[in-house]
């Protein structure tokens, strides 16, 4: 897609949704379990906490929402919470947001897709084993699907969303109406006592509130990918940020909504889950190496009649595409970022620029690489990965809120129209609120997940921060030692050009090389050869007499039969002997054709310019000759004017070139 084709791939609402909302949306398959899994510690003792910790949930939900679309119309040039923090409390504080979301967003996908290949599992439980190849699978699925452009990208992945909406919706409402004609569901594990893990379930005080909020702070995985939309702001249609704030609204709502239900039914069901299935007394089988079904699968098969009812399997493979595909929203928004960072210089330039595609290539392929890693190592294991989530969510919600609240004090002391003052302090309220409640929540999920394996999660924003602090010190030397202070000064031209053409026998291309550097005039031209071997130089001096080649010829000795480093020592004493000249060193190189013909050709040459580059003064200038092997070698236009194949006569050459310039349209 051309550069001017950028417009043609902005979002309206209906694929923006699915695009930015799919993380938050599909969180709600897991949350409920995720608070289940905490409580029954003390067996079944506290599940009657689970309606006053989803109702905290949801009420933190509420809140983040109303600060995002703060955000949203305050700041529509995207960038979200880095954009906030950086413009508003400094640079520094920016990257400690920045760090975090990268690290939130890889876990997304992570979880996403773990999460994902559970919810199959579950319906086909015979394939288990190959847990963690249909994970890193999925990963570059959605890698190569997202390359293809965030357009196109959205038209795949809005069905599953809508289709994962509908189905959860059915389900509540159908699950409701049974409930309501005296027919309450009953899930497969309802039956199943839970051994508890706490001496017998008798915590209280200090131990049940931690306890509370543990599952709390897991339950809050439901709000991961809502700052999504903030950072996307520019993908989306004209009027951008009114675009955006309905979508972040529409976003909160259905997540609300599907949460409430999925916790509701969750206790009419009965549902007992347990981090380890040799907890449920009375499970059949084998506890140590059988898995249990998620939530979602026993709330399915216990509304609409039995795990091999249709709407069971709809429900199922519904929320394991849009878990898998939940991932997007970090493919979406993890290369935005690096691109934004890019700009600023804190990751390198490639990060920035865009693929074929219009998509920001590099940080997808990135984001797919460091994810196939965790979850092969983590072994696609959601309950190992989910300690190191959210962490990095809330340090940038909580962050971003501050930085909104000193935004708008900023409005208030320079506005003096009463109606933007009027909402710039409901504004700023909302989002004082908002930064006092987020942080709360941080506090809390540092204390009760730290030691979990949040410490990772840490750890890993700590050397991303120190890493693009690096890349930025290094980009600023850079520009620093590359300014142009005076013209004239800088632009001072050598006294003299000194040529140097590495030679090793007398063949087709080091006659190229040689023809090459007297095509430049330089001031002295010389042919530089290593006696590594005796018979070999001899050979060489012989035909370049034989030849009756008019450079001079220079033999160096080389007793350690070694060639880099003679060559080297030989190019740096030119320069000692005359400092104001300038090097300019001639190789001939092999272009070939096969990957593995790089391992038979071209491996002094890669050594000598590696060295040579490093010595001030010095250009070093490939010749290349192709050989027959090298793709479209026969093309005049791929081996240079005036170059000859092996065995082609000249005069066919010259008809071919002939040929090239009456039919440029075959170039």
């Amino acid at each position: 897609m051309r550069s001017e084709e950028l417009g043609e791939t902005l979002l309206p609402k209906r694929l923006a949704l699915p695009i930015f909302a799919s993380d938050p949306l599909s969180s709600v398959a897991y949350a409920t379990e995720e608070i289940l899994l905490v409580l029954t510690v003390g067996g079944t003792a506290f599940l009657y906490l689970t309606p006053w910790i989803a109702a905290g949930v949801v009420a933190l939900m509420a809140v983040v929402v109303l600060s995002y679309r703060q955000v949203v119309h305050a700041y529509p040039g995207g960038g979200g919470s880095y954009e906030v923090v950086t413009q508003n409390l400094g640079a520094k504080s920016g990257l400690v947001v920045a760090a975090s979301l990268m690290v939130d967003y890889v876990m997304t996908v992570a979880v996403s897709v773990a999460s994902g290949v559970d919810n199959i599992i579950s319906a086909f439980p015979g394939i288990g084993a190959a847990r963690v190849p249909m994970a890193c699978a999925f990963v570059a699925l959605l890698a190569a699907m997202n390359l293809r452009g965030v357009r196109e990208s959205g038209k795949a992945f809005a069905a599953p969303t809508y289709m994962f909406i509908f189905g959860i919706l059915l389900m509540v409402v159908t699950g409701f109406i049974k409930m309501a004609f005296g027919h309450t569901p009953v899930a497969s594990s309802a039956h199943y006592a839970i051994m508890p893990t706490d001496h017998n379930g008798t915590l209280a005080g200090i131990a049940l509130l931690m306890l509370g909020l543990k599952a709390f702070a897991s339950g809050c995985t439901a709000l991961t990918g809502v700052e999504a939309i903030s950072n996307g702001v520019p993908a989306f249609r004209a009027p951008k940020s009114r675009n955006a704030a309905t979508t972040m609204a529409v976003m909160g709502i259905t997540a609300v909504v599907m949460f409430i239900g999925i916790t509701a039914l969750a206790l009419v069901a009965k549902v007992h889950k347990t981090s380890d299935t040799c907890q449920l007394v009375g499970y059949p089988g084998d506890c140590h190496t059988a898995s249990q079904p998620t939530v979602i699968a026993q709330l399915a098969s216990s509304i609409f009649g039995g795990d091999h009812s249709f709407l069971f399997y709809f429900i199922q493979a519904a929320t394991a595409l849009v878990l898998i595909l939940a991932a997007n929203t970090a493919f979406n928004g993890f290369p935005l970022l690096g691109s934004i960072l890019a700009q600023h210089r804190y990751l390198p330039r490639q990060f920035h620029t865009r693929g074929d595609r219009l998509a920001f290539s590099n940080g997808i392929i990135a984001l797919a690489v460091v994810n196939i890693l965790l979850l092969w190592g983590y072994k696609a294991n959601v309950s190992n990965l989910i300690h190191l989530y959210i962490l990095g969510v809330f340090t940038s919600f909580t962050l971003s809120q501050i930085g909104m609240v000193r935004h708008w004090n900023e409005v208030l002391a320079n506005e003096s129209d009463s109606s933007v003052r009027a909402q710039a302090q409901r504004s700023r309220v909302i989002n004082a609120f908002g930064a006092c409640t987020t942080g709360l929540v941080l506090v809390i999920v540092m204390a009760t997940k730290f030691l979990e394996g949040a410490w990772l999660a840490v750890l890993a924003a700590i050397v991303l921060f120190t890493m693009m602090r690096g890349i930025r010190r290094h980009y600023d030397a850079v520009a620093e030692e590359l300014t142009v202070d005076d013209p004239h000064a800088e632009a001072v031209r050598p006294s003299k050009v000194h040529g140097i053409v590495l030679v090793s026998k007398v063949h087709k291309p080091t006659l190229r090389a040689l023809g090459y550097a007297e095509a430049f005039r330089p001031d002295t031209l010389e042919a530089v050869s290593v006696a590594v071997e005796k018979e070999g130089i001899d050979e060489l001096k012989e035909q370049w007499n034989e030849f009756d080649i008019r450079v001079p010829l220079k033999v160096l000795d080389s007793p350690y039969r070694e060639i880099t480093k003679p060559v080297v020592a030989y190019v740096r004493s030119v320069r000692r002997t005359s400092p104001r000249d300038a090097v300019a060193v001639f190789i001939p190189e092999y272009v070939v054709g096969h990957w593995w013909e790089h391992f038979l050709h071209n491996q002094s040459a890669l050594w000598l310019k590696s060295r040579l580059l490093f010595t001030p003064g010095v250009m070093v200038i490939s010749v290349p000759w192709q050989l027959s092997s090298a793709p479209r070698a026969d093309h005049p236009a791929r081996r240079g004017p005036g170059a000859v194949r092996r065995g082609e006569p000249e005069a066919k050459n010259r008809g071919k070139e002939r040929e090239q310039i009456e039919a440029p349209e075959n170039v």
